[in-house]
């Protein structure tokens, strides 16, 4: 438990947008316990946007792995930029034994983790795993993190904060593409972790193809631009009435187009998290992963086929991919019809 209060606090931020988004909670509640303190998150690029106009942070740290903070010399050049910041007191998100190593190396007096991955001897304030926190939500895991250093949690609704200026280039976007008037439903058949999270191409456009037919509905795809191609064969199976934005968008662009969603049809992955913090309705299809990382938030909807096999936490099908195969067009299109009306 922390015994003072620290000025400048230092956070590692988790390495995923989803785990971003989930941890959103626990850096809620550090701000809240210390409400004068200035709050740095260090975050890896892709994930750095997350923070973008959060009100719990200060300042944003890019950890660029690939470029100025390549290797050993560059984990050193980073940890010389900290030390200039003469952090009080810094807090893992991260797991990793790295984000301890870098606390320890910038010689921030104050250092707080889970005891886990064999950093204990790097940390000052240890917070042990106990079988009720490893089982937990991934929101509620996190959360342990900051109770056990003593700092009393402030909920656990996720939040993301858009600023008008990004809520006004979406809409423009799409005024522009005619798609102001019709109802609007946000896909996302990607997965980065692996094809096994995915469900099928063929059956997303299927649902599209029948919910357009019971209205005047338009479709954004979701996704990286490795998943292009994939959104690119889901527009060929609708036509004109979706738009392809895989790989064509920021991430805060496409949280700003999220948020037109009135419904967003989603795979297990970290759109679906943004989807739930921006409190849209939404169909989540679970296959080989646990159920420690759904959607948070009441508009939020698990649909889920147990087998004998699940979860496996592959990234790959080694059988008949039967955990996406059960979850059928028809149970997805009456959750979505049913979120729509």
């Amino acid at each position: 438990m922390l015994t003072q209060r620290p000025d400048r606090i230092l956070i590692r931020s988790a390495n995923w947008v989803g785990d971003a988004i989930m941890s959103m909670p626990a850096i809620r509640a550090i701000r809240r316990w210390f409400p004068g303190a200035g709050i740095t998150m260090l975050a890896k690029p892709w994930v750095a946007p997350v923070y973008d106009g959060c009100p719990y942070v200060d300042r944003v740290i890019v950890y660029d792995g690939n470029d100025r903070h390549k290797g050993l010399p560059g984990i050193l050049r980073l940890c010389r930029d900290l030390r200039k910041y003469r952090f009080d007191a810094a807090v893992s998100i991260q797991n990793a034994f790295e984000a301890a190593l870098i606390f320890w190396l910038s010689g921030i007096p104050v250092r707080i983790g889970y005891a886990s991955d064999g950093r204990s001897p790097l940390l000052t304030h240890r917070v042990y795993r106990t079988p009720r926190i490893k089982a937990a939500h991934q929101i509620d895991y996190y959360l342990g993190l900051v109770e056990g250093a003593g700092i009393a949690p402030s909920g656990r609704n996720l939040e993301l904060f858009l600023s008008d200026s990004e809520r006004q280039r979406a809409r423009e976007f799409l005024y522009a593409s005619g798609f102001m008037e019709p109802t609007i439903v946000g896909i996302n058949p990607g997965a980065a972790f692996g094809t096994a999270k995915r469900w099928f191409p063929e059956r997303f456009v299927a649902v599209c193809n029948r919910l357009n037919a019971r209205g005047d509905r338009r479709f954004l795809v979701f996704g990286s631009p490795g998943e292009a191609g994939l959104g690119e064969t889901i527009c060929q199976g609708i036509g004109d009435a979706c738009i392809n934005l895989c790989g064509n968008t920021t991430l805060r662009e496409a949280f700003a187009l999220i948020d037109q969603c009135s419904l967003f049809i989603t795979n297990d992955s970290g759109l679906m998290h943004a989807a739930a913090a921006l409190r849209i309705p939404q169909v989540a299809i679970f296959g080989p992963t646990r159920l420690n990382t759904t959607p948070a938030g009441q508009n939020s909807h698990v649909l889920r086929a147990p087998v004998s096999c699940g979860p496996c936490m592959q990234p790959h099908c080694q059988t008949d991919h039967r955990c996406m195969d059960r979850v059928s067009i028809e149970m997805v299109l009456d959750l979505a019809e049913s979120l729509l009306s």
